[in-house]
């Protein structure tokens, strides 16, 4: 599996090196790189998207002090854990993050995968993409999963991840 690290440094991180494409196709760009051809992290990543609601440039403060960064919304709580995998300093994670479309998609992707990693639970890593708390993270996989439906159909629930079916909550 590929580490942030490893798909962070492969990432330009000036954005004047990118062609110019509005914002929505670096986005969507961002997410298909991301995804490596697989259709359903390309679903959830795109499920995150729709349900965030975040933008290039996006700082959106939180009543608990932190915030939410860029496109996918990576929690400013994760600055200091991507930064030592990055061995990069928090001041330009945190810029990467919010002003940097593929930056924000590869953490955002990292966090998944490493919540599925440990959940072993397809819709509860994507719940604990938003929240520790279990009545957030199933509240937040309903929302998603109605997000990924909307963009895609019902059959993007027929796919099969590790051989089991992701079912719609």
């Amino acid at each position: 599996m590929l580490t942030l690290a490893a798909a962070v440094m492969a990432v330009p991180v000036d954005a004047k090196q990118r062609p110019r494409l509005s914002s929505e196709q670096r986005i969507a760009t961002c997410i298909r790189e991301a995804a490596g051809g697989r259709q359903w992290l390309e679903q959830t990543l795109w499920g995150f998207r729709d349900q965030e609601g975040g933008w290039i440039g996006a700082e959106i403060l939180n009543r608990d002090g932190s915030h939410d960064l860029g496109p996918l919304q990576v929690n400013s709580w994760w600055v200091s854990k991507l930064a030592m995998l990055v061995e990069r300093p928090q001041a330009s994670v945190r810029w990467w993050l919010t002003h940097d479309p593929c930056f924000n998609v590869q953490a955002a992707r990292w966090i998944f995968l490493s919540r599925l990693r440990v959940a072993r639970d397809y819709w509860t890593a994507v719940g604990a993409y938003h929240s520790p708390t279990g009545w957030r993270q199933r509240r937040y996989a309903i929302a998603t999963a109605a997000k990924i439906k909307r963009r895609f159909g019902a059959s993007a629930f027929s796919q099969t991840l590790h051989g089991h079916p992701i079912r719609s909550r």
